[in-house]
């Protein structure tokens, strides 16, 4: 009997649309899987064009009341889908892009307070960075703080100064190859997963995950029609089911 081989699934969301420094460090880590993976990108705002409202539908309601669903889900197919979760971004001012915030806010539904997604809690990620001096691990962790709230343990951050120059071109050959051989690194080691079973789960994220259920079982017992604590009782988490397990 023949082993069926299925592809691999990366999906990528590109915190700009600028095809400059950040984009072709992406560019580098995913050489290694052009040849044997589906992948999806989005780049924002293109792909995400709107700031969440605020308006609480998602939260109170169901996320498919967004007033930017047709984006949102389109996006979230994609991450659930994906063995592997590539997020790009620049430093600004010591952040992640406006864009890539607007889109992580859209999720706020997913974090672990309301509905998390029990495909996350097995996914693996990586978050590329780069800034001319400054801001690399901010910017990063304001990525890492949305995946780490919906349930993702393995988080690879990537991250480079430059320093000097960041127009591609301008940047010195040495620096340039220096980029390359750290990418191509965590690429291998990434390729090197057996994405068939999935990732584990630390404690820290059983942490939150245990406290938010306290928290869920308190809200239910005030009003078991709260949309959150239903969403939690009908997948089990309120009695013996994890959603690591």
């Amino acid at each position: 009997m023949m082993r069926k081989v299925t592809t691999m699934k990366i999906t990528v969301i590109n915190g700009t649309e600028k095809h400059g420094v950040t984009y072709r460090m992406k560019e580098i880590f995913l050489e290694r899987f052009r040849d044997e993976a589906d992948i999806t990108e989005y780049y924002l705002p293109k792909d995400c064009p709107n700031f969440c409202a605020g308006c609480t539908a998602c939260f109170l309601k169901d996320q498919h009341l967004c007033k930017d669903a047709e984006y949102i889900q389109k996006i979230e197919k994609s991450l659930l889908e994906a063995d592997l979760l590539v997020f790009t971004s620049p430093a600004y001012v010591f952040h992640t892009t406006g864009a890539m915030k607007a889109m992580l806010d859209h999720f706020g539904y997913r974090w672990m307070p309301h509905r998390p997604a029990k495909e996350m809690f097995g996914k693996r990620a990586v978050i590329i960075t780069q800034c001319l001096g400054a801001g690399g691990k901010s910017t990063a962790k304001d990525i890492k703080d949305s995946l780490s709230w919906w349930g993702i343990t393995t988080i690879k951050v990537v991250s480079f100064k430059l320093m000097a120059d960041i127009d591609w071109n301008k940047i010195d050959e040495k620096k340039k190859a220096a980029f390359r051989k750290k990418l191509s690194a965590v690429a291998e080691k990434m390729r090197a997963i057996d994405y068939s079973k999935p990732g584990r789960t630390g404690l820290a994220v059983k942490a939150k995950f245990y406290i938010i259920r306290m928290m869920q079982t308190g809200l239910g017992k005030q009003d078991p029609e709260y949309t959150d604590f239903k969403y939690w009782n009908e997948n089990g988490w309120i009695g013996k089911t994890r959603p690591w397990k």
